[in-house]
């Protein structure tokens, strides 16, 4: 396979996850994060860097906004529930599985 074709795979799997991420509005952050290791927010920071290392301008909050579908304040507010205590408790215990983002401290 040529790289221009494996690029353009790549691309469009990332496009098929994030329609999924947006359709499923239903899985938490925290849930992604304790069974995955990474969630919409890694999503984002992962799309930051990319744009960064091309000199595409871009913020956090532009990448958040292509990643869930809409602004991270809508969504917060329209689809986060707060976490349980066993959630924060996973999370805490996974923190050294959970991805790690160019530029950035563990997502």
């Amino acid at each position: 396979m040529d790289e221009k074709t494996r690029i353009e795979l790549e691309a469009s799997a990332f496009r098929g996850l994030v329609e999924h991420l947006q359709k499923r509005t239903d899985v938490q952050n925290i849930d992604l994060m304790n069974l995955a290791g990474f969630c919409r927010n890694c999503l984002s920071k992962w799309y930051l860097a990319a744009a960064g290392e091309r000199g595409v301008e871009m913020d956090y909050e532009q990448a958040r906004e292509l990643v869930y579908g809409m602004t991270y304040g809508t969504w917060k507010s329209t689809h986060q529930k707060e976490a349980s205590a066993e959630q924060k408790t996973l999370f805490d215990q996974t923190k050294p599985l959970h991805a790690e983002i160019s530029g950035h401290n563990k997502a």
